[in-house]
């Protein structure tokens, strides 16, 4: 990718946050080899906490923006695995999602193609993931979505 993944995201309007430290006894990523487990990140953005319920009173379109918002967190973790240079990711190479949602609702993968389109827009080639996307019958604090991510980097 020309220009590098940093320069991707800025054409994307996309800033990385600093990776959010860990809420309870568990830490924010763990490095094996050359792959980063990077712990469950939950829906948020510069106001907070997004929260709902899919299939109840979140539409389909939200809950793909939070799982983006979730996608954000994600990068934002692998960075700072990275010592601050996401230029050392080779792939993403799976995703888990949990979709906050009602016991009908069956629409998971299109909520969560929000964090997957991201994810390959900003990063080509190596963005592309095995993934899984689950319903919840309930998430930590309310929240949408949350999304764990296995990355490989050099």
């Amino acid at each position: 990718m020309s220009g590098g993944f940093e320069a991707r995201l800025a054409e994307l309007g996309v800033t990385l946050p600093d990776a959010p430290a860990p809420a309870a006894n568990y830490v924010p990523y763990v490095m094996a080899g050359d792959l980063v487990f990077v712990s469950g990140q939950v829906s948020m953005d510069e106001n907070g906490l997004i929260k709902g319920k899919l299939g109840a009173d979140m539409a389909v379109e939200a809950g793909a923006q939070a799982a983006k918002t979730c996608a954000i967190g994600l990068l934002a973790q692998l960075k700072a695995a990275c010592g601050g240079d996401l230029e050392r990711l080779l792939r993403v190479v799976k995703l888990t999602g949990f979709v906050n949602s009602t016991p009908d609702f069956g629409d998971q993968p299109k909520v969560i193609n929000g964090a997957s389109d991201f994810l390959v827009a900003a990063l080509g080639e190596p963005g592309r993931h095995s993934r899984s996307a689950v319903s919840a019958a309930s998430l930590p604090f309310g929240v949408a979505v949350e999304i764990e991510g296995i990355f490989q980097i050099r």
